[in-house]
């Protein structure tokens, strides 16, 4: 395999910054469900340790995105399509900052899967047409 191409390191950074942004407020909702006053504690605490389990793919994908992995490539594609909806449920949900959140969140799902179906991408993970 050759070098990294920039639009799968590219792709990395923003795949690991979705995954970053994951693991940051899985913490933080674990953090106020023990030290806050939410409604159900129980809830809150569960809620971050799953957004913090949510946050390891997007994390392990970025890290085979890096190292030229070539099973990363799914992971990553499964978790920008899967923001997509997150995305149209922040944008209906009203209010400036969900709405700003849901377009940064769109926009960067929608650039990453562009870069990682991108012809350069796939052949640096040794992904290309079947042959017949």
């Amino acid at each position: 395999m050759g070098p990294r191409p920039a639009r799968l390191t590219a792709a990395a950074g923003l795949v690991a910054l979705e995954g970053l942004v994951l693991a940051v407020s899985g913490i933080y909702l674990l953090v106020m469900g023990l030290l806050g006053k939410p409604d159900s504690p129980q809830q809150a605490e569960t809620g971050g340790l799953t957004v913090l389990a949510l946050a390891a793919l997007p994390l392990l994908a970025a890290r085979g995105l890096w190292l030229l992995r070539r099973w990363s490539r799914g992971p990553a594609m499964i978790t920008q399509i899967m923001a997509l909806p997150v995305a149209w449920t922040l944008f209906s949900g009203g209010g400036a900052s969900l709405i700003a959140g849901a377009v940064a969140l769109a926009l960067t799902a929608v650039a990453t899967l562009v870069l990682l179906v991108n012809p350069t991408a796939t052949e640096a993970l040794g992904i290309g047409p079947r042959e017949s």
